[in-house]
């Protein structure tokens, strides 16, 4: 009889739990799940204030291009008929006018309020001679022209993600901004043009709050909730030593800049490699706000705190009047406060987080920091899955994909 492989997992956040429950259910593998902390989901976990769902980093939710993970979730996660279907409507506040997202779409609304302007961008727009380039600014010039770039994608960019984009690499656009092409970009002068993203409409659960697909996707597993692992190293016998457990197999989801703290690590081109990956912290508020039809609102304005705010009670099907606002860093309660008294659709302030990682910083130098992390882990048994173990820009939807090429590879060796 084959032995069955011992699997530990490393965090259980969506990546950690999706990966264990696909583990969990194929003949020869058992499953361990680590989490330090007290609780389950990562950065998507929900704080309820009150009947108000919380998201503290993003307002997460849940739609997909691969067919294959939404299968998966909704036969044996979260069935279909219990999520919504909500139509993403989203907004920009740009120079005093509101306009649809994506801006690209909006010249002919923007035209209305600024003539000149929006004939400025159209006319940069349809020159644009598409090239490849090493950074991000240089990107956003190639694919939107001069003056669409330079007055909206960089400076907001360099809002979002507090640094230069001349600083960064172009790489994790893809998928993650709608890039129309001139016949596309000419269809909403003259008639409208739409978002077509897979995003553009998106499921969340019925019962008001994230945590319920959470709470699903952690259901039978075995989670070993406060539990810290350091220094892990394989044994005489080659298996891993974990709080006296021990594993045949490594699936690390927890931050690849903090894998120095989990593994036993003393190469320093591998230490170096992993202190030089960059990443941000965010602030959110959530507040009663006046009622809106959107679910997000881009603030790409420079003298305004916030880059986005999340509608998250159109999220619900009881539509709460909640927002929540979003900015890059550690901001103080007293600055988010005064801020938001700029917003006349924002109320009351009811909570407050500041949050550990919450976004992959994309320099230039992180493929080749990544790779010399990866290398140095090859054909150890140690895998890393999830948008922070694997340091990558990852929808829920995609860290689930991710978690079934892994799945598939363990199974086939």
């Amino acid at each position: 009889m084959k032995k069955e492989k011992k699997i530990a997992v490393i965090g259980a956040g969506i990546s950690g739990l999706t990966i264990a429950k696909m583990m969990s259910q194929v003949e020869g593998f058992s499953v361990s799940v680590f989490e330090e902390s007290e609780d389950v989901g990562g950065i998507a976990k929900v704080r309820m204030v009150g009947n108000f769902p919380y998201h503290k980093i993003g307002g997460h939710c849940f739609n997909s291009k691969h067919p294959e993970v939404l299968d998966f979730v909704f036969d044996n996660v979260l069935e279909k008929d219990e999520w919504n279907l909500v139509e993403r409507k989203a907004s920009i506040l740009f120079k005093g006018t509101r306009l649809d997202y994506p801006i690209e779409f909006s010249m002919k609304k923007l035209y209305e309020s600024q003539p000149e302007l929006a004939l400025e961008f159209i006319e940069d727009y349809l020159n644009t001679k598409h090239k490849k380039v090493d950074n991000l600014a240089d990107w956003f010039v190639s694919n939107f022209g001069k003056s669409l770039a330079e007055q909206y994608f960089i400076p907001y960019n360099k809002k979002i993600w507090g640094r230069d984009p001349s600083e960064m690499s172009p790489d994790w656009v893809v998928d993650k901004l709608p890039q129309p092409n001139k016949k596309s970009f000419i269809k909403g002068l003259l008639s409208s043009a739409s978002d077509n993203m897979p995003h553009s409409t998106f499921y969340y659960p019925k019962c008001g709050s994230q945590n319920k697909l959470i709470d699903s996707l952690a259901s039978g597993l075995n989670i070993k909730k406060s539990s810290k692992v350091k220094n892990i190293r394989k044994d005489e016998g080659g298996s891993f030593s974990i709080l006296g457990e021990h594993f045949d197999i490594v699936i690390y989801t927890g931050p690849m800049n903090k894998a120095h703290e989990v593994f036993y690590i003393k190469d320093s081109n591998v230490l170096n490699a992993i202190n030089d990956l960059k990443y941000n912290k965010v602030t959110t508020m959530l507040w009663e706000s006046k009622p809106t039809d959107f679910t997000w609102t881009y603030l790409p304005d420079e003298d305004v705190l916030f880059h986005r705010m999340i509608h998250i009670g159109n999220f619900t099907q009881n539509k709460y009047p909640i927002t929540i606002t979003e900015t890059v860093g550690e901001v103080s309660y007293d600055d988010m406060v005064e801020a938001g008294k700029k917003i006349d659709m924002l109320l009351t302030p009811l909570d407050y987080n500041v949050s550990d990682h919450a976004y992959v910083v994309f320099d230039k130098l992180i493929d080749e920091n990544k790779s010399i992390i990866k290398d140095y882990f090859a054909n150890s048994n140690v895998h890393f899955l999830g948008r922070f173990g694997q340091w990558d820009y990852f929808n829920m939807d995609i860290c689930m994909l991710e978690a079934m090429k892994l799945r598939d590879m363990l199974v086939s060796q």
